[in-house]
């Protein structure tokens, strides 16, 4: 049986192992960075909660993946460790999905708006962008990539499922 890696709040991974699966569950403005090295065939995902680490300085330390500023370095990072050198630029392929409005009706923070911004700024500084995304509206979305193919699959009670 193939490796499952299951990523909570702040928490990034990433796997070469033929047939791996990497899921998060319940996004709702949280976002997550979705990842994949066409050459390596790597996956890698960051479940990235708020925009910007000058917050809490101790917990990007602790938990980089919590933060759009100090998540993206931490993924390319372990991808790199998984993989050996991931690709650069159109080699790697790069999805969003998540930065719903659930507990914010009234829009006074904008958590998911704000964290989809914070990861696009991250990933331009890296020459990368987004090829696919589903974020926004007010649903939570769970999400599931597939090492074997490539396949980001998004669930939302209610919903049948669908792929980005």
């Amino acid at each position: 049986m193939a490796d499952t890696l299951m990523l909570g709040v702040g928490e990034y991974g990433a796997s070469v192992v033929r047939g791996s699966l990497i899921k998060t569950l319940a996004l709702g403005s949280c976002v997550a960075v979705i990842m994949l090295d066409r050459k390596t065939r790597c996956i890698g995902m960051a479940h990235v909660a708020l925009p910007d680490s000058k917050i809490s300085p101790e917990r990007a330390k602790e938990r980089p993946g919590h933060f759009a500023d100090t998540a993206i370095p931490a993924l390319l990072a372990n991808m790199n460790k998984q993989a050996g050198m991931v690709s650069k630029g159109a080699g790697l392929i790069v999805k969003l999905a998540g930065g719903a409005n659930v507990a914010d009706p009234n829009n006074t923070f904008n958590i998911g708006k704000r964290n989809a911004l914070a990861i696009r700024k991250v990933l331009w500084k890296y020459g990368l962008g987004p090829v696919a995304e589903d974020v926004g509206g007010g649903f939570s979305r769970s999400v599931a990539v597939y090492q074997e193919t490539g396949q980001v699959i998004l669930s939302s009670p209610g919903r049948d499922d669908w792929e980005i």
